[in-house]
């Protein structure tokens, strides 16, 4: 198994994970998708994510579920993007969405270009 992958997606579900906990936890994280426009789909965003990250995980097993989940979560967070730069936030403000939609594109590259 090639390890620069098993640590993307270590990487990826463990932040989406702890992303999704934090929803819970923390009401910042609420108000972020009331700002965004987004208050009724939180939770599905949310779910989704759970979804991924465990994709991710058992993905490394089951190399089409690693494909789907890899390439839902860039696709997520592509509309995260979008939704960030249709309410004007800052570059920095963006960088983790950008960073997370680029290392979930990688992971979906690794693992279609990976021969077991």
């Amino acid at each position: 198994m090639n390890y620069l992958l098993i640590s993307c997606v270590l990487i990826s579900s463990l932040s989406f994970a702890g992303y999704a906990i934090s929803y819970f936890v923390s009401p910042n994280m609420k108000k972020e998708f009331n700002r965004f426009g987004l208050k009724g789909f939180g939770i599905y965003v949310i779910v989704l994510e759970i979804l991924g990250a465990a994709g991710l995980l058992i993905g490394l097993f089951n190399k089409p579920l690693l494909l789907i989940s890899a390439a839902g979560l860039a696709l997520l967070m592509l509309f995260g993007v979008l939704t960030r730069i249709k309410t004007k936030d800052s570059l920095l403000i963006s960088t983790p969405a950008i960073f997370f939609m680029i290392l979930n594109a990688f992971i979906f590259y690794l693992a279609i270009t990976q021969t077991v």
